[in-house]
């Protein structure tokens, strides 16, 4: 007996049934049957369930002779299955990887409920994904399993058969049938979350529901949309056949005339002739389920009046008053944004006519992020060093609170903004600032870049469309003739910059200031920062930061982190700083959006990345690297982005061409063996050979102080980067470098 009975009903949908098979068949819980009902499709999609079943024994293929609708076939499906649990899918949709290893774990820590539900999110055609708006009501905290007087607020959810895994013992049990019509789904949902004895919910998106590009068959306008009205006579007098769950009446009057009224304002979905007559047959449900004492916010009580009084023409004149209400306002936005801009463009006007102040800087990372990277770092050097310099940091409202007390705060678009730009001497940035910024004589900017490169950068990226996504190379070129000064970590950057990016600019070879944490924290911050992130103790961090993919549409991650973790055992937990979810582990903390990278490299014990820059900074620190660089993979990067040198022929450690390698390494512990700090050894002494504490110093010094005779550079050899925690448990500290007075410790999360 499986665990798993996956139905998929199939009609039309031989564009997409492919994609919907392979993601069944294709998922790490392999205990499934897979269900696949042809319900006497006119197309191909008979046939390529019978590829299926040719090619896995787990398809079990079944054609119907006659169309029965989405309901007749998933109840023939039913009648087919054997496995514990009832899977639905639709032939158009897509299970998410891991989701059914996902659900069968949730099954078997809530001890096998009758119902568990799970999250879904909207696919869309131009390859956007929205998550369900609702999914709070999942939230895995509380008891668990539980009845559905204990979260009512599931009925919120949409009412589908495929976001629910149900016991097929307990279907069978309650006679539980979907009807036939267009709206199947809703005397389905209500009675099996009103009849389960146990319920659970799992907080994780386990199906992509393609949205289509013109819509699915419930959007297009045909008097089928009548069905409602059957389905929901149906639920009702199931309500009135089972009496013990009349509680739950009041509940699905109010749903059913939610479901009215929404239906009536989709216009596309009623033909003009009909919706008097419709409008007509929902007072007719209103009066014959009603509940009195039914009440909610004005928009329901609204609502609810208009349904019950069949006010058709007083609901078309609302609605009218929305839309001219919407416009108006719509408009009125528009005449204000544009005052408020050319208000603003006449103050930066007046601004630039004003003296520069030759005691400001203004700083800014990510184009209005928190304060962090290298200009954070120089704004700390500014005020430690320039004291007599007072810097401003530009920053969206809602990373106001990364900037220090002691900096100035401004936000973008505003007229601080624009004064501080028109007047500061000093414009420090890591991206260009706004494309209408006008480069004062007398202005100094500073340009940070974004690490030590490897793929392919600048005017290198005209041959490669991919990797250059639309830039524009003479607005690139614009930017570039503002710079003053060039931040450089290494003579590799230094060649390549200037070539890239070719101005008149003077490149500042000094290190990457962000990195100077790295020699001034202390084992200490590193427990602090571990603690933060919610690191057990005595466990082994590994940073897992993969690089962006051009050629993708989706970032999915290439590895297996679930995986990983279950052959490398309790003593790992992985941080994971990706652009996609990477797995359900307990042990996978997920640290894409800390604002810090710094500090995710202070509180891990190794780094595994693919071609991501942060290998650069990484090997500063002295701790293992691992490179997984499978064949197909390293070869499609290279022929995307391009590199500048051949990675796994340089690695700062070891390189696992496969995830079944990646495990081997650091199971048997060459992650951080003697020949990966070989290569760690001469990856740091040349992409490192500035990285001593003391590079925003040294640009400091040089920028704003005239200084020529520099503070001198310490050699990699003689540098004690703070060790990692699970260095330091099997090693004494160490003394780090004397270090010049000023902050000596990491950001708190900045």
């Amino acid at each position: 007996m499986p665990r798993f009975s996956v139905i998929v009903p199939a009609y039309r949908v031989q564009a997409y049934l492919h994609a919907c098979l392979d993601s069944v068949l294709s998922q790490s819980c392999p205990d499934l049957e897979l269900i696949a009902v042809d319900d006497c499709s006119p197309d191909r999609s008979g046939a390529i369930i019978d590829e299926f079943a040719a090619r896995d024994p787990r398809v079990r293929p079944l054609h119907l002779p006659e169309n029965r609708g989405l309901g007749g076939a998933r109840n023939a499906g039913m009648e087919q299955a054997s496995g514990d649990y009832l899977i639905f899918l639709d032939g158009d949709d897509t299970l998410t990887p891991h989701a059914l290893r996902s659900i069968a774990d949730r099954l078997k820590e809530t001890g096998d409920p009758d119902v568990l539900v799970y999250d879904y999110a909207r696919s869309y055609w131009s390859g956007e994904t929205v998550r369900n708006v609702v999914s709070a009501q999942l939230t895995e905290q509380g008891p668990a399993p539980f009845r559905l007087e204990d979260r009512p607020g599931l009925l919120r959810l949409l009412m589908v058969a495929w976001n629910k895994a149900c016991r097929r013992e307990f279907v069978e049990r309650e006679g539980l049938a979907f009807p036939p019509g267009y709206y199947e789904d809703t005397p389905w949902t209500f009675p099996v979350l009103m009849t389960a004895e146990s319920i659970a919910t799992l907080d994780r998106v386990c199906v992509h529901y393609r949205q289509r590009r013109r819509g699915s068959i419930l959007s297009t306008s045909s008097r089928k949309h009548f069905d409602i009205f059957q389905q929901y006579d149906r639920l009702f007098a199931f309500l009135d056949r089972r009496p013990e769950l009349a509680r739950w009446r009041p509940v699905l009057f109010r749903r059913m005339v939610d479901h009215f009224a929404r239906l009536f304002s989709h216009r596309e979905r009623l033909p003009r002739g009909v919706r008097a007559e419709f409008l007509r047959r929902a007072r007719a449900h209103y009066r014959r389920y009603r509940v009195p004492g039914v009440r909610g916010p004005l928009p329901v009580r609204l609502r609810h009046t208009l349904i019950r009084w069949g006010l058709h023409r007083t609901y078309r004149f609302l609605q009218h008053a929305a839309a001219v209400r919407r416009r108006t306002a719509k408009l009125g936005a528009g005449l204000l944004r544009t005052a408020r801009t050319s208000a603003l463009r006449l103050h930066y006007r007046l601004q630039l006519r004003l003296p520069l102040r030759t005691d400001r800087a203004v700083f800014s990372a990510d184009g209005g992020g928190g304060h962090g990277c290298d200009p954070g770092a120089l704004e700390v050097a500014f005020r430690t060093h320039a004291p007599h310099i007072r810097t401003a940091w530009i920053a969206r409202p809602e990373y106001r609170h990364t900037v220090p007390p002691a900096t100035g705060w401004v936000s973008p678009g505003t007229a601080a903004y624009w004064t501080a730009l028109a007047r500061s001497k000093y414009l420090v940035c890591d991206t260009d600032f706004e494309r209408r910024l006008v480069k004062r004589r007398g202005q100094v900017l500073v340009r940070t870049q974004a690490g030590t490169p490897l793929g392919h950068l600048g005017l290198d990226l005209q041959e490669r469309p991919a990797a250059a996504d639309g830039t524009d190379f003479a607005e690139l070129l614009d930017g570039v003739d503002r710079w003053d000064y060039v931040l450089s970590a290494n003579p590799h950057s230094t060649l390549v910059w200037e070539r890239v990016f070719p101005g008149g600019y003077t490149t500042l070879e000094h290190g990457r200031p962000r990195n100077d944490v790295f020699q001034r924290a202390t084992s200490a911050d590193v427990a602090r920062l571990r603690a933060r992130l919610g690191v057990p103790e005595d466990t082994v961090a590994v940073l897992y930061a993969p690089a962006r993919r051009d050629h993708r549409r989706t970032q999915r991650s290439a590895l297996d982190l679930d995986r990983l973790l279950r052959r490398l055992g309790p003593r790992y937990v992985v941080l994971a700083r990706t652009h996609d979810p990477v797995g359900q582990d307990a042990r996978i903390i997920d640290v894409t959006g800390h604002p810090g990278v710094e500090d995710l490299c202070l509180a891990s014990d190794a780094l595994l990345t693919d071609y991501a820059p942060i290998m650069f900074d990484y090997a500063g620190l002295d701790r293992p690297i691992v490179i997984h660089a499978p064949d197909d993979d390293w070869a499609a990067y290279q022929a995307v982005r391009g590199t500048y040198f051949d990675l796994r022929a340089f690695p700062p450690g070891a390189v696992a061409r496969s995830e079944d390698e990646l495990i081997d390494i650091f199971a048997t512990g060459h992650w951080r063996g003697s020949r990966s700090t070989q290569l760690r050894t001469a990856f740091r002494e040349r992409f490192c050979p500035y990285d001593d504490g003391r590079a925003a110093e040294r640009v400091v010094r040089r920028v704003v102080l005239g200084e020529r005779d520099l503070p001198p550079v310490v050699p990699p050899a003689e540098r004690r980067p703070v060790p990692s925690a699970a260095a330091a448990r099997t090693r004494a500290p160490q003394a780090t470098v004397p270090q010049p007075a000023g902050p000596a410790t990491v950001t708190d999360g900045h």
